[in-house]
């Protein structure tokens, strides 16, 4: 069940009132109206999601003197819970890295930041590399897509999916970490170059942050995934 709540202009007395919420009631999965004239609302709910073309068809059509449309709120609800499931499985990442970097640095009552740094980072690219493995050669071409190297050199793609595994296995044991912090800045600030350019530029590709598996659109959020590594590391240097 969902109710939602809708703007509904050209009702002009009772009369008009009660044929819009007959009109309506008579859709499939539509379990209740209500309406006012007075605020120009429409107030329906409903069993399943009933897209906003059949509402209107059921008011006379386009060319009816009963129209209806999205509220601001409904619009900025349905972006939200859009923008939610496109990005899911990063968020869940994100989530579980982030708690077990915070159970792992938990020390003496607090948490120590180059530990939670050290371990977040080895999640992230053991994660990240293991979803690209999957399938190297789709994304070695997703990632010649807008890699600036990648474009350059076929088999880069190949070779960042095991430069993030060593990373990501040498964050973890804490093995040489100055050179391993020198490296995951310098790859990931040349990694963000092609993402910015993409964004900025508005293409419609796919990002290969996760692979093939998942069909993720280039957006801020892999910019921010990647100056979230860049931060990282450039903080590890310095706190050396």
């Amino acid at each position: 069940m969902m109710t939602h709540t809708y703007q509904l202009t050209g009702m002009t007395c009772g009369g008009c009132e009660n044929k819009v919420k007959n009109n309506l009631l008579v859709l499939d999965n539509v379990t209740s109206v209500e309406v006012s004239k007075d605020n120009n609302s429409a107030t329906i709910s409903m069993d399943k999601q009933v897209g906003l073309n059949r509402l209107q068809q059921a008011l006379g059509g386009i060319d009816s003197k009963y129209q209806i449309s999205t509220t601001k709120q409904n619009e900025m609800l349905e972006e939200t819970k859009s923008w939610v499931a496109i990005y899911k499985p990063i968020l869940l990442i994100f989530g579980y890295v982030t708690a077990v970097s915070l159970v792992v640095s938990w020390q003496d009552g607090g948490v120590d930041f180059m530990v939670f740094m050290r371990i977040f980072m080895a999640g992230f690219f053991l994660t990240f590399s293991f979803f690209k493995m999957l399938n190297l050669k789709s994304f070695a071409e997703s990632y010649a897509m807008y890699d600036i190297v990648a474009k350059k050199f076929d088999a880069w793609g190949y070779i960042y999916v095991f430069i993030e595994l060593g990373l990501g296995l040498s964050f973890a044991l804490n093995l040489l970490p100055l050179v391993v912090n020198w490296v995951t800045l310098i790859v990931m600030t040349v990694s963000i170059i092609g993402v910015l350019e993409s964004v900025l530029n508005k293409k419609k590709i796919q990002c290969a942050c996760l692979g093939a598996v998942f069909n993720l659109p280039m957006s801020t959020v892999t910019i921010v995934e990647d100056a979230i590594m860049i931060a990282m590391s450039a903080a590890m240097l310095v706190m050396m």
